[in-house]
């Protein structure tokens, strides 16, 4: 239940801040307005927050492995939300991250 509850929170915490950070860039760089950039504002204070939920206590190793995530996570929301198109090496870099994920939250340790 743990690993799915971390997994879960590392989703969430990608969504509010690719997402919080997409919204900003729409108000500034697509001249969307103050209003899509508030709406960023807050939904970074959200990842902000969702960080904090994980399991693990080391706040270095929680967001030393959200790296990977935010990475593999702005690679699909490129996909998805502008119609990015990865290339091999994009996607290669991203399981990197990925593989670097589960080593540094997910490996066994003593103790």
């Amino acid at each position: 239940m743990t690993l799915a509850r971390s997994l879960l929170l590392y989703v969430a915490a990608a969504l509010a801040e690719i997402g919080g950070a997409w919204l900003v860039w729409q108000g500034v760089r697509e001249h969307r307005g103050w209003v899509w950039i508030g709406a960023g504002i807050a939904a970074l204070g959200v990842y902000g927050f969702v960080a904090t939920l994980q399991p693990d206590a080391h706040f270095g190793r929680i967001l030393a492995a959200y790296g990977g995530v935010f990475v593999a996570g702005s690679l699909l929301w490129g996909m998805v939300v502008d119609g990015y198109r990865p290339d091999r090496w994009d996607i290669a870099g991203a399981l990197v991250c990925l593989a670097g994920v589960a080593l540094i939250m997910y490996a066994p340790r003593p103790g």
